[in-house]
């Protein structure tokens, strides 16, 4: 299938927003998107419809406060939607928004400086028009290169992260078909063998499992507060061990909206994907009885069959909002602190 027409729209629309200001932002994003747009973004911007209410709940402060925007794309791909037996067609972009961090955002003191936040873009096209988007952003990131770390110290690293080591994931023009189906198999592979290995033999058996559907070399690019890791064992070691041991209790998937392909790139995002349970510890929480969600993005870059580069984003600030814990409500507190009383 050509994706030509689905990917210009979405330049197109990313052209606008571009050239457009807080005051014009919302015009702009009418020229491409239907009348009942349906945006799903973070924390705590959560589900809008309409151009008008994105603009005012998204778009227009974040313009305010981020002079001189630009958006720096490192993957955009489009493809067919696996989800719903592949009758729908997606858009992704992948990458940074970079601007002079000059006002106050969501309570975060400005730095004056740079300000890069990870994003990603997941855009359903139908007859012209963007129907429905998935946006995802890494406002914990923008916090932290500000000096306002909410965190305890991180089991990855934390960067500004650099696009795939190809350089090839920008595909503005079409694919090789069966390189994005070979890409979508080994995503399916990865998913299908995900906890077959008896968790009794340790990070043996758990390495020998990712090693099935992982290049060795694996980089995991994770969200700020969980950071990047490099290798199967780093890996290991560094977040999914962490991981299974604080939030295994209650463990729940509850399924993707969107898993497509192209190329050797492809992906899929969930609302929520998992329901968890955390044990203690994780985050530096303590432990919670309450279930929370967790709405998550997984991109990945195949290389000979197997899984070499994944890119994660996580509404980490929903995830902990929903076991009592505001980091956007703390933020504003320490920004605007009060001396009465």
């Amino acid at each position: 299938m050509d994706f030509q027409a689905a990917k210009n729209l979405v330049r197109e629309h990313h052209r606008a927003i571009a050239d457009a200001s807080a005051e014009t932002i919302a015009q702009a994003l009418e020229r491409h998107t239907a009348d009942d747009w349906h945006w799903r973004g973070m924390h705590p911007f959560h589900e809008q419809r309409g151009a008008a209410a994105v603009a005012k709940a998204f778009w227009s402060p974040y313009l305010t406060a981020m002079t001189r925007l630009q958006r720096r794309p490192d993957i955009f791909m489009a493809g067919l939607n696996q989800i719903d037996d592949f009758k729908s067609v997606w858009v992704v972009s992948m990458g940074h928004l970079m601007g002079l961090f000059d006002k106050p955002w969501l309570g975060i003191r400005p730095s004056g400086k740079i300000s890069m936040m990870r994003y990603v873009e997941f855009n359903r096209v139908e007859d012209g028009r963007i129907l429905e988007t998935a946006m995802f952003f890494d406002i914990p990131q923008v916090m932290i290169q500000a000096g306002q770390n909410p965190f305890p110290p991180e089991t990855g690293a934390h960067l500004v992260q650099p696009g795939p080591a190809t350089h090839e994931g920008l595909m503005y023009g079409s694919q090789e078909p069966d390189t994005g189906q070979a890409t979508l198999r080994a995503i399916n592979a990865m998913l299908q063998d995900m906890g077959s290995t008896d968790r009794s033999r340790g990070i043996e058996g758990y390495a020998e499992e990712l090693a099935r559907t992982w290049n060795d070399d694996m980089i995991w690019w994770g969200p700020a507060g969980i950071g990047a890791t490099y290798t199967i064992r780093r890996y290991i070691r560094q977040h999914s061990g962490p991981f299974r041991i604080a939030l295994s209790k209650g463990y729940r998937f509850n399924g993707h909206l969107c898993r497509m392909a192209e190329g050797h790139f492809g992906g899929f995002f969930g609302w929520a994907n998992l329901t968890l349970s955390n044990a203690g510890g994780y985050m530096g929480m303590t432990a919670s009885p309450n279930p929370a969600d967790m709405r998550v993005v997984d991109l990945y870059r195949e290389e000979n069959g197997k899984l070499s580069e994944n890119w994660i984003f996580i509404d980490i600030l929903h995830y902990l909002n929903m076991q009592g814990l505001d980091v956007l409500a703390r933020m504003g507190e320490l920004a605007n602190p009060s001396f009465e009383g």
